[in-house]
């Protein structure tokens, strides 16, 4: 019975000391929550202190960070947009130009709470993916808020190997600093524009043109979505290459539309139902757009360097928009003519070529080369502007017989001696290519055979100091060993685009503009200014009209017939540069080949200045058919931008008369002491009404014209004054017609010719 009662006691011993057990074991369970919760306790709180020390040396972020300025767009005369100019080809759109299914696509995919982030970050999201970092030493990934990725773009590397601990701790700073400076729509305005397209394209608007050829307003549904999304991976998701990749990244972005409810379920549909290809341009490759870009390579030089002077700004980063004089078409034509042999042969591909064509009644630079065969080489030497090479005889217009008629009346019958000559105040004999005297010759035919001696005769009669002046009007900037020197006016160092511009004076009855590329600018900030060339008086009309009629002697029995373009109205000289007896005893090979080779011609709407030569001259000469190549490129360009223009022939005005002498037509200034008979009415008329009245106004020099219109030699009419100017630059005068430098050489050794 005992025993009994013993057993029955036993089990509540057993319960107690199970209870009592049971206490001991749960003791070190709560002990080891305990001291879980101290480490997560102490990891955070270390996290926090780590993270609080690398965001202490965040780097600074300025609105010039998140805002950088695009790229600027250069657009030709007929408004086409030719190239976008920048270091990242970058269109830039501001927030009120921004579409709203773009911002939605974009909030959606990227940050559905972007709005409600009052702070730029998700503290959640980052102290997650900080513990993620500490306890696996990973990458951060999954902790950015779209303000944080506007920061990544604008300041940090987008590399994953990159996403540091440190790196977000201070994006997350700068983050929080944006957002309390700019406004949900600016930032989102900053991350539209920064965001990398591929192919060298950033941001969206820039994308939207690049794969669709349109801007973001004009885009469908289905396009929008592939634009917002592209920005993760350009890569990847390139429509071209990976077009199953790039629809499901299309997709993803349109079901995040549909789950924020900014976009119903039809349009959703619909879209997702668009092939990825719909819409997509042709691709452009990378060797399409060097070939494009090599056409307006050298006009572009001139713009850049024209809104930087204007403007002040740097046109590759402040997101201009660029309107040029640039004929795009003509452009073009130029490009194939001097690099393909389909119009014009070349011995090679060194030779060289420089070409500016202009709008004589504008001063507008249409169309210009600076080289050919440049290979890849952007921005590469402009020879049309950057370099000077001896103009040879197609300076005789400008400061030889201009001048002889603007100051002396000259008229173009004269008769001048092709004789024996030295240059005036020196021993040195002035020779022409042939070795050769004409004897008495009419001022007309010295210029359209292009003789030197009749030349420099009528040079020597109207003066230097004359001469230098009037040349300077015609925008020419001659050195100080050039504006002593007789020489000069048979050659001296210019550019097409400057001799293009003098020539444009004669085209345009004696106005000259000075050459300029730009008509219009429009700044980041929407300011639009507009720029145009003032005329200004470098002639009489009476000057370039008879100076015009004689040049168009030179292209229709003259030197100039190979540039010919049937019956155009047109007018021109030839320029060619021989080598020195010094150059040729260096080199012999040279003996019989010229140095350069020029033509410059004009009809009444357009100027066209070429020169050919080689970039090392004392190494490579110009023989026989490469001295015409100038003068085929001039006819093939002139041929064509002439194809759909009136065909306009100059108007006499009326301060000139037109009379008969030994069965040729002369020219002779109204009033001029050689023109004093009876006029010959059948073969005068008048000018514009303006013209006569422009005659009283012009060069304040005029009153200079001596006496000596009677004179068959002007040489003998020099003033006093002259003399002066003369006697003290003697010493200057033995110049070598090539006039590659400005130091003088020996007139003997060389020549001008044609």
């Amino acid at each position: 019975m005992a025993k009994k009662r013993q057993a029955k006691r036993q089990p509540a011993k057993r319960k107690q000391r199970g209870g009592n057990g049971g206490n001991v074991q749960h003791h070190p369970i709560r002990k080891f929550f305990k001291w879980v919760g101290i480490v997560i306790l102490a990891a955070f709180l270390f996290g926090v202190a780590l993270f609080a020390y690398y965001a202490k040396d965040a780097p600074e972020i300025t609105q010039s960070d998140l805002q950088k300025d695009g790229s600027s767009t250069i657009y030709a005369m007929n408004n086409k947009q030719i190239t976008q100019l920048g270091l990242e080809n970058r269109e830039y759109i501001t927030a009120q130009k921004i579409p709203q299914q773009l911002k939605d696509a974009v909030v959606s995919v990227e940050d559905s709470h972007f709005y409600n982030e009052p702070f730029g970050i998700n503290p959640i999201r980052i102290v997650t993916a900080t513990i993620s970092n500490v306890l696996h030493r990973g990458g951060l990934q999954g902790a950015s808020t779209l303000t944080q990725q506007v920061v990544k773009l604008s300041v940090f590397s987008t590399k994953a190997s990159d996403q540091t601990l440190k790196r977000k701790a201070q994006e997350a700073v700068l983050a929080f600093k944006v957002e309390q400076k700019y406004s949900k729509e600016q930032i989102l305005e900053f991350y539209i524009n920064k965001v990398y397209m591929n192919f060298g394209q950033y941001g969206m608007q820039t994308g939207a043109k690049y794969y669709y050829g349109k801007s973001l307003s004009k885009l469908t549904l289905a396009q929008t979505a592939f634009i917002a999304g592209l920005g993760q991976s350009p890569v990847g998701y390139n429509p071209y290459t990976h077009p199953e990749a790039a629809t499901k990244r299309r997709d993803t972005v349109i079901n995040a539309m549909l789950k924020n409810k900014k976009i119903t379920a039809t349009q959703a549909a619909e879209a997702k139902a668009t092939p990825i290809t719909s819409g997509l341009v042709k691709q452009k490759t990378a060797k399409n757009n060097a070939d494009e870009a090599k056409v307006t390579d050298s006009y572009l030089t001139s713009v850049i360097k024209e809104v930087k002077k204007r403007t002040g700004l740097n046109p590759y980063t402040a997101g201009m928009k660029i309107y040029t004089n640039l004929d795009l078409s003509a452009q073009k034509r130029l490009y194939k003519i001097v690099n393909s042999d389909k119009y014009v042969q070349f011995p090679g591909d060194t030779f060289q070529t420089a070409v500016t064509m202009t709008n004589p009644e504008t001063g507008q630079v249409t169309a210009q080369i600076g080289g050919r065969k440049t290979g890849d080489v952007q921005r590469s030497l402009n020879r049309a502007t950057q370099t000077s090479r001896s103009n040879g005889s197609t300076m005789k217009p400008m400061m030889d017989y201009a001048p002889a008629i603007e100051y002396l009346s000259a008229n173009t019958g004269l008769t001048i001696a092709d004789e024996k000559y030295y240059y005036p105040d020196s021993d040195v004999e002035l020779h022409d290519w042939d070795n050769k005297y004409m004897g008495d010759i009419s001022m007309r035919t010295a210029l359209k055979l292009s003789r030197n001696i009749p030349a420099i005769k009528m040079l020597a009669a109207t003066g230097l100091s004359r001469a230098n002046s009037f040349v300077k009007g015609l925008g020419l900037k001659l050195t100080k060993a050039e504006r002593t020197a007789y020489s000069s006016g048979i050659g001296a160092g210019v550019s097409t685009e400057q001799e293009a511009a003098a020539y444009g004076a004669f085209a345009n009855g004696g106005q000259y503009y000075k050459p300029y590329y730009v008509r219009k600018i429009t700044t980041a900030d929407g300011v639009s200014t507009s720029y145009s060339s003032s005329p200004t008086r470098a002639m009489k009309s009476s000057t370039a009209y008879m100076i015009t009629d004689m040049l168009k002697d030179v292209m229709l029995s003259g030197t100039g017939t190979s540039a010919k373009s049937g019956n155009l109205y047109e007018a021109g000289k030839t320029g060619s540069v021989n080598y020195g007896d010094a150059e040729i005893k260096k080199n012999p090979s040279l003996k019989g080949l010229n140095k350069d080779e020029w033509f410059t011609g004009y009809t009444r709407k357009n100027v066209i200045s070429v020169w050919t030569g080689y970039d090392k001259p004392l190494e490579n000469g110009l023989g026989a058919v490469s001295q015409k190549i100038a003068l085929l490129i001039y006819r093939n360009l002139m041929s064509y931008v002439s194809e759909n223009e009136t065909n306009e022939d100059w108007v006499m005005p009326s301060t000139v008369i037109a009379k008969q002498v030994n069965g040729q037509r002369e020219l002779f200034v109204k009033g001029s002491a050689a023109a004093n008979i009876a006029d010959d009415s059948s073969s005068s008329s008048s000018d514009s009404s303006s013209d006569s009245s422009s005659e009283s106004s012009e060069s304040s020099s005029n009153s200079e014209s001596s006496a000596a219109d009677n004179s068959s030699d002007y040489s003998s009419s020099l003033s006093s004054d002259d003399n002066a100017d003369e006697q003290s630059t003697a010493s200057s005068k033995s110049t070598s017609t090539s006039s590659e430098s400005a130091s003088t050489h020996s007139a003997a050794s060389s020549s001008a010719r044609q």
